[in-house]
């Protein structure tokens, strides 16, 4: 059992733990944006993987990011080395973290990760009171000095994160979901259109065709086809993602008419988030950039099939749920399939409507 103490009435340093995955690191954004409204005196850090640290050292309510590299274990494409690899990276993440903490010590360890290695991060800070989900997986509780049950009725994500502000004494508010870019990334993104012609007068649409899971994807002649109907009505669809996207996004631009525009691994997580503002809305998967087209309040039409809308839904902006309602085995939350229909019944026409009703609409 967690030993209770008292919450300070005006917490002077919070740090949060939130490493991965880039989707729930940008559910947490609304948390710390009102905690930092809420306490404008306060400090904030925030523990993360390094690949999403851009993202938060651009955000002026955090004062400080340590980040972190530890190698994934549920990746598909995790080596058999995957466990050994993260055990070592872990071990020197936390002397890091322990030399580095011992110096800024904060008041409250806010664990929004919820696993065991997350919990041993938050003991790297020298005292304070460290907080954590009721319902942690991986022993994570035993950490904790303080436990946030979650209420049967709350499903998503981040209305999940929204209680550690309850806990605190803090509401969270609509100017709270937001996200910010570093200077100059709206001129590269602008920059970036400029070769293909595209003015500011044309209209774009963000397109994530690529997840992690293999069951999320929608054909590539699926994608092909959207890309020359909406060309047809003066929508350019611009191919959006990592550099290690781009050998699926090929299979999808050898197969259209129109000429493919194609932004994967060219403009870094930041300049994701100016794009996603320029774009009039997004299409894709539910994968990380759908959290960050909704975060920049981009309309959202995402098509689902292994994964539960309610607990991952776009959160707070105009938005679509596309999925194939006749099959039984939708939120199966398999990784892999053999016949991915709950994919493949997702008909071109019907997104090609979503996406031009929803511009219409906003």
């Amino acid at each position: 059992m967690t030993k209770q103490h008292i919450l300070p009435e005006h917490p002077k340093k919070i740090l949060i733990i939130k490493q991965s995955s880039l989707g729930d690191v940008i559910h947490t954004l609304p948390v710390v944006h009102a905690l930092k409204r809420s306490f404008p005196d306060c400090s904030i850090g925030w523990i993360v993987q390094q690949a999403f640290a851009p993202l938060l050292e651009c955000d002026p309510s955090i004062d400080t990011v340590y980040p972190v590299h530890i190698s994934s274990t549920s990746d598909p494409e995790a080596s058999k080395m995957a466990y050994f690899h993260a055990l070592k990276e872990t071990l020197g993440t936390l002397k890091t973290l322990r030399s580095q903490l011992k110096q800024a010590r904060y008041d409250l360890i806010l664990d929004l990760h919820a696993s065991f290695r997350s919990g041993l991060l938050g003991w790297t800070n020298p005292g304070g009171i460290r907080i954590g989900f009721k319902d942690a997986r991986e022993l994570n509780s035993f950490f904790q000095n303080q436990l946030i049950a979650v209420p049967e009725q709350v499903k998503h994500a981040l209305d999940k994160n929204i209680l550690f502000c309850n806990h605190l004494g803090c509401s969270v508010v609509k100017e709270d979901f937001h996200m910010h870019s570093r200077k100059g990334d709206v001129e590269l993104v602008r920059t970036f259109l400029d070769t293909f012609g595209i003015t500011d007068e044309d209209i774009i649409i963000y397109a994530n065709p690529c997840a992690r899971w293999e069951s999320k994807f929608w054909p590539a002649e699926y994608w092909a086809a959207l890309a020359d109907r909406l060309h047809e009505q003066g929508l350019l669809l611009v191919f959006a993602g990592s550099a290690g996207d781009r050998n699926y996004i090929a299979k999808i631009t050898s197969q259209m008419q129109s000429k493919p525009i194609i932004a994967a691994g060219e403009l870094g997580l930041t300049g994701v988030v100016a794009l996603l503002q320029r774009s009039a809305a997004y299409v894709g998967l539910d994968s990380g950039p759908m959290h960050m087209a909704a975060m920049t309040q981009t309309p959202v039409v995402a098509l689902f099939g292994p994964t539960h809308p309610e607990r991952v839904r776009p959160y707070g902006v105009k938005h679509v749920i596309m999925r194939n309602e006749k099959l039984d085995c939708l939120e199966c939350r398999k990784r892999q399939c053999s016949h991915v229909s709950c994919m493949k019944g997702i008909k071109v026409d019907s997104i090609v409507t979503a996406v031009t009703d929803i511009i219409k609409l906003s």
